[in-house]
């Protein structure tokens, strides 16, 4: 049973007739009477809300940053019309901008309700109950209940980095042969031979070739298809932090999002290139794999992944990257490049990668550092900006340790993280390290 704001002005009412007019038990139990009365009458001809079903559909996925649109359809067998209100809760990261309707459903008939979440999180969001309250003739009181009619929109990565797609697919079909260009190379597919230009790499010369021609003739090439590459995400302590927030931690991008941002674009681009893509998030275990590469695959694995806030198991991970890898890839690791993780946990087990596959690692930089390490102005500045340089110098130290052992390493800012990534994986193909 609930009881509305009216009868509460009601009740009122009654008491400046009862203290004007009647002052005396007598009409303050008239008063109670009648508002008695009233509640049974509206307890009394209310619809049954027990009674009623639901029905969801609509949107089962969303992209960060869109709309989507749920409807709940309310049945009402019963023989009296169900006037009142209705609340569709779900958690605020769904962010919806209206739950509580009012309905008005005749007996017998259905009427639909539509719910718009705009989420601010990636991961399932999962509604919890809907409650009905259905008021009677008077509007005094009504019948109340909760059912649960369950729905899971799941929000996928907004995929901001898909604007660099179109510049480094045209890129790739360069590399292919699609146009004039050709690229040479060990490890590519030969294609044709041309004569030498001032800038070619003398490696290419073929001297078959050139002792039956009147010029110096090199080889091109055309890069190799059907290569492995798999992406390997660090979900442990060091993606759990956001980059470019302000002062106190406000604001700013997780460095789990823009990693993921990054991983998309190169999946998407190598697939296009004819390689083979898999996907693999650990931390101390596996969180999420896929197999083939395919976008829609990817990004609802990617969806509900959040960072863990324990040390990646880097033994671990190198073992899960080593069973899945039996031939060379390329594998690319997303991880954090700050000092004390990576010397004490990727670097002694580094070699057992490197001497088998082609490791790219590439690392989410924190805009804020830079903007720190060149301010000066007060004496906090001054402190402030020597500790940014100390950070600066330390991932300089980790990326130079990484180079001597052969690594390839990409550091950016989230904003240039992805282009940056899958330059440096056209720059490989191109250079027929794949």
């Amino acid at each position: 049973m609930a009881i509305t704001g009216r009868a509460g002005l009601l009740a009122v009412v009654g008491v400046v007739v009862v203290a004007l007019g009647v002052p005396s038990w007598t009409g303050v139990l008239a008063v109670l009477g009648v508002i008695v009365l009233g509640v049974a009458v509206d307890l009394l001809f209310a619809a049954s809300v027990s009674a009623l079903r639901f029905a969801r559909s609509g949107a089962t996925a969303a992209r960060l940053g869109e709309t989507a649109e749920v409807t709940l359809s309310v049945t009402n067998p019963g023989s009296r019309p169900l006037r009142g209100t209705l609340r569709d809760a779900w958690p605020p990261s769904a962010g919806v901008a209206r739950d509580r309707f009012r309905i008005s459903v005749p007996a017998g008939e259905t009427r639909p309700v539509v719910v718009r979440l705009s989420p601010v999180r990636r991961g399932d969001r999962s509604s919890a109950v809907v409650t009905v309250r259905a008021l009677g003739p008077l509007g005094l009181a009504g019948r109340q209940g909760s059912h649960r009619v369950p729905w899971s929109v799941r929000v996928l990565p907004p995929f901001h980095a898909r604007k660099h797609l179109p510049s480094r697919l045209a890129r790739l079909q360069q590399l292919d042969g699609r146009q004039a260009a050709r690229v040479r190379g060990s490890g590519t597919e030969f294609d044709s031979l041309r004569e030498y230009v001032i800038g070619d790499d003398v490696r290419s010369i073929d001297w078959r070739a050139t002792a039956r021609a009147a010029d110096v003739m090199v080889r091109t090439w055309r890069p190799e298809r059907d290569r492995h590459v798999l992406l390997v995400l660090d979900t442990g302590r060091t993606a759990a932090g956001r980059v470019g927030a302000a002062l106190g931690g406000v604001g700013g991008v997780p460095r789990l999002d823009a990693a993921m941002d990054a991983a998309l674009l190169l999946a998407v681009l190598a697939s296009q290139a004819g390689d083979r893509v898999d996907f693999l998030a650990y931390d101390r275990q596996v969180r999420a794999e896929v197999t083939g590469g395919r976008l829609t695959a990817l990004v609802n694995a990617m969806a509900p992944l959040e960072a863990s806030l324990l040390e990646t198991d880097a033994r671990g991970m190198v073992a899960e990257v080593l069973r899945r890898t039996r031939r060379r890839s390329l594998v690319v690791l997303l991880t954090g490049l700050d000092a004390a993780p990576l010397e004490e946990g990727l670097m002694p087990v580094l070699p057992s990668v490197v001497g088998r596959h082609q490791l790219l690692v590439a690392g989410v930089a924190d805009p804020r550092i830079a903007e720190m390490a060149s301010a000066r102005g007060d004496a906090e500045a001054v402190y402030d900006a020597a500790a940014a340089e100390r950070t600066l110098a330390e991932r300089r130290h980790v990326t130079g340790l990484l180079a001597r052992h052969g690594v390839s390493v990409v550091d950016a800012v989230p904003d240039e993280l992805a282009p940056a990534l899958a330059d440096r994986y056209l720059a490989l193909k191109a250079a027929g390290r794949l």
